[in-house]
């Protein structure tokens, strides 16, 4: 191997070991990556996905609404997907991709989006 293929080979193989890692670090990252998508960088449903949608997707700032969900169905809805709380197939499970951890601190994240708790 040349000089210059080797440190790029090794910088690859580094940086795909560590996105995982660098994502995790905190809730808001993990919804940045896996949600934001449809739900929007804010959580308002506005992502740059909405307009090719069907669903419209929840606004996680919504106080009327929010509240009314609870925390089980919201870690269900993340884990599963919408078809196992009955909502729109277009939202994919996330399971196998975040941990057990990182869905129960998203759902506590959605709370914080909405500055809410569940009724």
């Amino acid at each position: 191997m040349n000089k210059i293929t080797l440190p790029v080979l090794f910088t690859i193989i580094l940086a795909v070991a560590g996105i995982r890692s660098a994502w995790a670090e905190n809730p808001e990252s993990n919804y940045r990556l896996y949600c934001a998508q449809c739900h929007g960088l804010k959580g308002n449903g506005a992502g740059i996905n909405k307009a090719d949608m069907s669903a419209t997707p929840r606004d996680h700032t919504n106080r009327a609404e929010m509240p009314k969900l609870k925390d089980k169905d919201l870690y269900l809805a993340i884990e599963q997907g919408g078809v196992a709380v009955g909502k729109s197939a277009l939202m994919p499970a996330w399971n196998g991709v975040l941990t057990d951890t990182e869905i129960k601190e998203i759902v506590a994240y959605l709370r914080k989006l909405c500055n809410c708790s569940e009724e």
